[in-house]
């Protein structure tokens, strides 16, 4: 039997049962739904994409996998030099693992040792943002802040390494003052908040904290699991502010394979780099650098590039922006639009309760959670499409 995900098993619907997808529909037997939400925000491409499909084709009669531990091969090393290019800065080193949850544990374990490694054992402590989501597995949900996913955590008591805080400059000024010299990262999901309620914030706010970062010698990680290939408008948010540790997952590999990469900068690249084998990064994961994972991958960069995803992206916000900006209702505490994502937030969650059926019947899946309905788009969605979200959504409140 599946255990599913985020569900209270014994009361559970059941789910909707897919039996084919292509472009931005999800079939089952009955209905042909368009994706309002990419598979949890990953398939950026769309479903059964030609070429991403013969990419993977391609590569499987040559090989599926073979680990890193030892060896190496081609489209590994493409990808690397990719993402190398590809990426802003000096974020030129490439850490593969098998999910965005894994990849953010990199990311913290490289924070800790590269204090570690320079010997600042004090170093302990990681600040995040209140209702931040960066993952499932342990170090990721304490320094993550939201009850409904982490409340298992309360079994250990108080946090004792992770200090959370809100997105304002005075309150993370005052985070850095007091607790500056014990920190060794600075961890954020940057302009866009996602499963913490899709919050959005400033740009402004990252900037001073690279300052801060630098001032007080932290190391700044972004995830942009969720954020990454154009979800808030921006390529890569880092392409605005630059951080000392990048991760990538979900839409890197087009949605087709779980895959994440942990990109560091030179400054946290040498720190591990030395003749003693205690400072080597002790990691690896056993799926990391999949050879069909890196081939999709770079399949799916390619097509980014090439078709202007970017442009796509920018129209999908003035469509957003055209039918969403300013719709209001009692029910309705706030809309909010950023890049591809809509987000719709009420006062109460019962006011939600039903939404994804009533959407189901009128051909569009989603998946409101909580306080939060809301849309994260295939870029390849026409407008009409596009169009046939929101007034579904609109039709909610107006029923």
């Amino acid at each position: 039997m599946i255990w599913y995900p985020y569900a209270q098993m014994k009361t559970m619907k059941d789910p909707y049962k897919i039996i084919d997808a292509e472009g931005v529909y999800l079939y089952t037997e009955d209905q042909k739904l368009i994706d309002s939400v990419s598979s949890w925000w990953c398939m950026i491409h769309g479903y059964k994409h030609p070429e991403l499909t013969e990419a993977i084709k391609q590569q499987a009669d040559q090989f599926a996998h073979v680990m890193l531990g030892g060896l190496t091969h081609e489209p590994v090393e493409k990808l690397a030099n990719k993402l190398r290019e590809f990426l802003p800065g000096d974020l030129d080193y490439c850490f593969f693992s098998d999910s965005g949850s894994v990849g953010v544990e990199v990311a913290l374990k490289m924070a800790l040792q590269y204090y570690v490694n320079k010997g600042e054992w004090q170093r302990t402590k990681v600040l995040s943002l209140t209702h931040a989501y960066h993952g499932d597995t342990f170090k990721t949900m304490e320094v993550g802040d939201d009850e409904d996913y982490h409340f298992i955590l309360e079994a250990y008591g108080e946090k004792k390494y992770a200090i959370h805080v809100d997105t304002n400059i005075p309150a993370l000024e005052e985070a850095f003052a007091k607790y500056g010299h014990e920190l060794n990262a600075f961890i954020v999901e940057p302009l866009l908040q996602g499963a913490g309620g899709m919050r959005m914030y400033d740009i402004s706010f990252l900037q001073r904290a690279r300052e801060l970062c630098n001032e007080y010698d932290v190391l700044l990680i972004f995830d942009e699991v969720a954020t990454g290939f154009g979800r808030t408008g921006n390529r890569f948010v880092a392409d605005l502010v630059l951080p000392d540790i990048l991760v990538l997952g979900k839409a890197l590999t087009a949605g087709y394979i779980g895959h994440a990469c942990t990109v560091a900068n030179h400054k946290v690249y040498e720190g591990f780099y030395s003749d003693d084998p205690d400072k080597a990064l002790m990691h690896g994961p056993t799926f990391m650098g999949n050879a069909l994972a890196c081939a999709v991958a770079l399949k799916g960069i390619e097509i980014f590039e090439r078709e202007n995803y970017m442009e796509k992206i920018r129209k999908i916000e003035e469509i957003s922006i055209r039918e969403m900006s300013g719709f209001s209702h009692p029910k309705i505490k706030e809309v909010r639009i950023m890049g591809a994502c809509t987000c719709v937030e009420v006062y109460d969650p019962a006011d939600l309760e039903g939404f994804q059926q009533f959407a189901y019947e009128r051909g569009v899946f989603s998946r409101p959670f909580l306080s939060y309905m809301y849309s994260m788009v295939p870029y390849i969605i026409e407008e009409d499409q596009l169009v046939q979200i929101f007034d579904i959504m609109k039709a909610w409140f107006a029923d």
